[in-house]
């Protein structure tokens, strides 16, 4: 006697056949008792496993056998809550236009800073308690103006703690971060790097200026994964965008984005909003890639708000223009639609910016939380970091 088996993969199982380019139907003609059946069965129950198992994850599948994967869904988990406590701390704060309240104090984005340092310190040390966190913030100014309580506030909003948290759970949590003096050993130490808000100046300045929130794990010296969130990073940049879309985001969808790298396995983004959805988790990836100018007068360039264009050595020989409708001959592109490191390093590793260039100035010490994650997303989309000659 014979049994006709056929398989139909349904979902969740269909995506993953697809995925790994397993046939739609797979027929057997097996005698009712043989051992092959056993065999299947276990086969099948098998695949389903390791479909159901990349279901759950938020990750590309391409990255869901990587060394770091648990690592890596930590980080995305925590920077897209981090991401959501600062859209609700600013919009608190926006007027019917959309700018940001004037105050006379640094106070909105002060709870968001310490308020992303608190929760990330928070989780992170909950999954990971064996590895160190370095970031920008210590508690002082907090307890010296007594911002604790709302700081306290926006955290337990956004975290995954079952247990009520106290104002010391999150003075504490921040001064993890701000602690440097732990011991690296004779090999360079495991340690999370994190910049609660790069950009400050962006979260201020209302819906139209990028900042970022970054997070990078450090193995042994190197830099092995990374993810940034922009909660306001207009997606999907179309080619016919004009000078005013680059600056202000024009038709631009507002949802923000996440990106995130690993150390061989590329670097991808997605919608924040994305993130909130059971039923898209691993879908909707898109692997980033630097653009592909070789020549300098077609490349668009980014810099920080600090510097300017006349004080690079480029502009010996170019003159830079925001107008990207009209650049013209001895002209580059120069983009201006971003405050801080990080959001500069966005640009380039989506490919929005061909360029970002610093000027090294004298006595300037280089921040770890600053680069890390922006240089490996870079670097897994395919760019690199130089130094350019002295002129």
């Amino acid at each position: 006697m014979e049994l006709l088996i056929s398989l139909t993969p349904l979902t969740p199982h269909l995506v993953f056949a697809r995925k790994v380019r397993f046939p739609l139907w797979l027929c057997f003609t097996l005698p009712l008792n043989s051992q092959l059946f056993d065999g299947l069965v276990l086969l099948i129950v098998s695949l389903q496993l390791h479909a159901a198992d990349s279901a759950t994850s938020c990750l590309p599948l391409r990255m869901q056998n990587g060394k770091y994967r648990r690592e890596l869904e930590a980080a995305v988990d925590v920077v897209q809550r981090a991401c959501r406590l600062c859209v609700d701390v600013k919009s608190s704060l926006l007027r019917a236009d959309g700018q940001v309240l004037e105050k006379n104090d640094q106070t909105p984005v002060t709870v968001a800073d310490f308020g992303v340092q608190a929760l990330v310190s928070l989780e992170l040390g909950t999954l990971f308690p064996s590895i160190p966190l370095v970031a920008e913030e210590d508690s002082t100014f907090l307890r010296a103006n007594n911002l604790a309580h709302s700081v306290l506030t926006v955290v337990t909003e956004k975290s995954s703690s079952q247990n009520e948290l106290t104002q010391d759970d999150v003075l504490e949590a921040i001064d993890r971060g701000a602690n440097v003096g732990f011991a690296f050993g004779s090999k360079p130490a495991t340690y999370w790097v994190l910049d609660p808000i790069d950009g400050t100046r962006g979260f201020l300045r209302g819906n139209d200026v990028l900042y970022v929130v970054g997070l990078a794990l450090v193995v042994e010296g190197e830099i092995v994964l990374g993810v940034m969130g922009c909660p306001n990073w207009h997606v999907d940049l179309s080619e016919e965008s004009n000078s005013d879309d680059l600056e202000r985001g024009g038709a631009w969808s507002r949802s923000g984005a996440i990106m995130i790298a690993q150390a061989g396995y590329g670097t991808w983004t997605r919608r924040l909003s994305d993130m909130q959805s059971p039923s898209k988790m691993f879908h909707n990836w898109t692997r980033c890639f630097v653009d592909e100018y070789r020549l300098v007068h077609e490349a668009r360039f980014c810099m920080p708000d600090s510097q300017t264009w006349e004080s690079l050595p480029p502009s010996t020989s170019l003159q830079a223009t925001t107008n990207a409708d009209h650049v013209g001959n001895g002209q580059i592109l120069l983009l201006r639609a971003c405050c801080g490191s990080l959001c500069k390093y966005f640009m380039v590793a989506s490919g929005r910016a061909s360029v970002f260039i610093l000027r090294k100035k004298s006595q300037t010490i280089v921040k770890t939380w600053d680069h890390a994650v922006g240089m490996i997303c870079v670097h897994e989309a395919g760019g690199k970091d130089t130094k350019l000659p002295p002129i």
